[in-house]
């Protein structure tokens, strides 16, 4: 080797040294993000495309220098696509372990209690976060209303699924641990009568006592005479009814109508909560076979028909003088 190529070496050495120290500190250092910040990244991009992409959303200042730190210290493969939220000053290593992870962002979907699978559908194609179609509707009351966590991209019909599963993990819990001597034949007529209940009232302090009544008139063979199967009577639980029920409508002739038809309607008429279901397989014991609403969101419960009469005329007189509608007899 010539003595004047050694200089020459020497040079090389302390440039690739040099700049490897420059990658090195750049992937430790904080990255330029002043404040969190929320980004997609999509299918099918190439790690190229990605860290390119961070370069333009200002989550990196060197997209090539990201490369090579990602290529020296994980598989570069590995970064996954979808929403992440990155912190502010995240350093390109932090970065880069945050993409491997896939800790995407965890979006809320809360289902209310008491809505018909069709109302429940209806907000999954309406999410638009979500992708895909529902393959079919599932029947009334399979679903468990409750909060779900879902990230960007994820389908419609898995957020279903997982509706559908937590309900039946639930109802088969709950029905291991029911009260004894119920009505019931099986856990879905449970799940029919807990939807009554649900559409009948969101107090937890009174589901149990209307559980209750409602299961008094089924051993005695007394029609529900429930409101709520009314509605679903009417609007085959597509959509809320617009207006008041009103006389005529108590005569409807459908199997789901219980001033008509004694005994359960044929299925659930809406998806229960947890809160109904126990209540439903854990009603309070009373002798109470009537009860009305009494305008302030409570119920007024009675014993006797003549009792429950003079309920339903004493608010009447009072509706009658705030300028209400009447509410139609139990």
């Amino acid at each position: 080797m010539r003595a004047r190529t050694i200089p020459a070496i020497l040079l090389l050495i302390a440039a690739v040294a040099s700049f490897g120290f420059w990658v090195a500190q750049d992937w430790s250092s904080p990255g330029p993000l002043s404040e969190a910040k929320t980004i997609v990244l999509p299918r099918g991009a190439s790690t190229i495309e990605i860290s390119r992409q961070l370069g333009e959303e200002g989550v990196i200042a060197h997209p090539w220098l990201f490369l090579l730190g990602a290529a020296g210290t994980l598989n570069i493969l590995s970064l996954k696509a979808g929403e992440y939220e990155i912190p502010a000053a995240s350093t390109p290593a932090a970065v880069a372990a945050l993409l491997a992870s896939g800790k995407v962002v965890q979006h809320r979907l809360t289902i209310p209690e008491g809505l018909t699978s069709a109302e429940i559908v209806a907000i999954l194609d309406g999410t638009v976060m979500l992708e895909g179609a529902v393959s079919h509707r599932p029947a009334e009351g399979t679903l468990l209303p409750e909060t779900y966590f879902y990230a960007l991209g994820d389908q419609r019909q898995s957020v279903l699924d997982r509706m559908r599963n937590a309900q039946a993990k639930a109802v088969d819990e709950l029905w291991a641990g029911r009260a004894k001597d119920l009505p019931f034949q099986d856990p879905e007529e449970a799940l029919t009568l807990a939807s009554i209940v649900e559409k009948e009232t969101g107090r937890d302090d009174e589901r149990a006592h209307i559980a209750g009544v409602f299961l008094n008139r089924l051993r005695l063979g007394m029609p529900l005479q429930a409101d709520p199967t009314v509605i679903y009577a009417i609007t085959k639980g597509e959509k809320p009814l617009d207006r008041p029920l009103s006389h005529d409508d108590l005569g409807v002739e459908s199997p789901y109508n219980t001033y008509v038809e004694k005994g359960l309607p044929p299925t659930p008429i809406a998806n229960p909560g947890l809160a109904a279901i126990k209540a439903t397989l854990r009603p309070m014991t009373t002798d109470d076979l009537y009860f009305v609403a009494d305008g302030t969101g409570k119920h007024v419960f009675a014993k006797t028909l003549a009792e429950h009469n003079q309920h339903v005329a004493e608010l009447r007189r009072l509706q009658q003088g705030q300028g209400a509608a009447k509410p139609p007899p139990r």
